[in-house]
């Protein structure tokens, strides 16, 4: 068994997509209409053959409190690059928020960065 997907609680579907694949540069994988008001919408990092997002826009206001808090605070969402020096420019460059400025570790480098509501992720690069 593996997790091919997990489901981000967002407050819009297009300024998330708009986000994710403006900003963050990932792939949009898929958006089809299910009824008036859901999409199943899915974004990828580029190059990823492994989990990927599917964006599920709050439909009520439970759902709602939990967008951009859906780990109490705490780094949701981990992703590894090749280059992160690459890509923290390009995150500076797009106006992402960088919660925490590059730490090199013994394992490798960190940073964190907020998506447009708030949730933390980890980006790494390891060590070679």
């Amino acid at each position: 068994m593996e997790i091919f997907q997990i489901a981000l609680v967002v407050k819009d579907y297009d300024e998330t997509i708009e986000f994710y694949t403006q900003k963050l540069g990932f792939d949009l994988i898929e958006d089809t209409n299910l009824s008036e008001t859901k999409r199943w919408v899915v974004v990828a990092p580029k190059n990823s053959k492994g989990c990927k997002l599917l964006l599920a826009q709050a439909s009520n206001e439970e759902q709602l409190t939990s967008v951009g808090n859906q780990s109490g605070g705490r780094v949701f969402l981990f992703m590894h690059t090749d280059d992160i020096k690459r890509d923290y420019a390009n995150m500076k460059q797009n106006g992402v928020t960088i919660v925490r400025e590059p730490v090199e570790e013994k394992w490798g480098t960190v940073l964190v960065f907020a998506d447009l509501y708030g949730n933390l992720w980890d980006l790494i690069e390891r060590k070679k």
